[in-house]
């Protein structure tokens, strides 16, 4: 089958189109076939090795966790899925190898959901990791409220923007860091924006003077501290991108795949609660370019690589 793969760790130019073997399918698996795979930031730092610590290559490794698309062949113990269901799928396994950035991909029931009929492949396969990061840190770890203020940073990205739309269904007040070009789009999404940077806090304690119960860190660095000071009493903390979080009182997550949580969040996706914001697309044979664009920073919702099969349409 055609994949992106890289033998090596290394920048962009380490990732490679052309054959790889296609993937054996387990008892408790499917093999689907892709029709779109997400770029989120855990794939270039894993490509350049920073997961080395966590998760072992498997030499060539098909990057990509995130996949939607066609279930073609259920393992011999799945009864969940037919041939021909819609999926999507946060296909993580404890190693790197065998990713969605291909024609397909063996992905573990684990890892699955129904595909929301109400979203295209290229926004369905924006959903699962950004989609159960945020999910999981609101509901699971925050434990967030009706009536409670949060606070979320990088607002306007994949993570924050679902973020944003979730913690408003929860019924809270959902405070979004931004620049002022993505300030319409998060108040789209039900935020109210504030720019990051020099003088964050101050502008946060203006919206919300006696502090926010919950802040939802998703780029860490300066924004620990700025985010440890605008607690409320009793206010929570939760980083997906900086450990040192836990010196402030607070917690660091990395999102699991779960499949029930992914079903619910597609759930959402269907009921108009969620959706997926696609910036840019690229072909499977442009994914370095993908990768380089989301190494930017600089995302407004999602970058999504699509899999051409000889004109079919999605």
């Amino acid at each position: 089958m055609k994949a992106i793969s890289y033998s090596r760790y290394g920048g962009p130019e380490v990732l490679a189109f052309g054959e790889v073997r296609e993937p054996k399918v387990g008892p408790d698996a499917v093999l689907v076939k892709v029709r779109a795979a997400s770029v989120n930031p855990v794939d270039w730092k894993a490509r350049e090795g920073y997961l080395d610590g966590i998760l072992a290559p498997v030499f060539p490794v098909v990057p990509g966790w995130d996949v939607s698309g066609v279930v073609v062949r259920p393992g011999v113990a799945v009864s969940e899925f037919d041939v021909g269901d819609e999926v999507i799928g946060y296909v993580r396994e404890d190693f790197l190898s065998r990713g969605t950035f291909a024609e397909y991909v063996a992905a573990p029931l684990r890892t699955l959901a129904r595909k929301p009929r109400n979203l295209s492949f290229e926004e369905a396969a924006g959903l699962p990791l950004v989609g159960l990061t945020a999910y999981q840190v609101l509901i699971n770890v925050l434990q967030v409220k009706r009536g409670e203020t949060v606070l979320v940073h990088a607002a306007a990205g994949g993570v924050g923007s679902i973020a944003v739309q979730l913690g408003v269904h929860l019924g809270a007040r959902v405070i979004g860091t931004a620049s002022e070009s993505n300030h319409d789009f998060v108040r789209g999404l039900g935020g109210e924006p504030v720019v990051y940077g020099e003088g964050l806090g101050e502008r946060v304690r203006g919206l919300a003077p006696e502090g926010v119960d919950a802040v939802f860190d998703t780029v860490g660095g300066d924004a620990l501290k700025v985010s440890a000071n605008l607690l409320a009493p009793e206010g929570r903390l939760v980083s997906i991108a900086d450990n040192d979080v836990v010196e402030y009182g607070g917690r660091y997550y990395f999102v699991r795949p779960d499949a029930q949580d992914l079903q619910r969040l597609a759930d959402l996706a269907e009921q108009g609660v969620v959706s997926v914001h696609v910036d840019a697309t690229f072909p499977l044979e442009r994914a370095a370019d993908a990768h380089r664009l989301n190494q930017e920073g600089r995302t407004r919702g999602k970058i999504v690589v699509t899999v051409d099969w000889e004109g079919e349409r999605a």
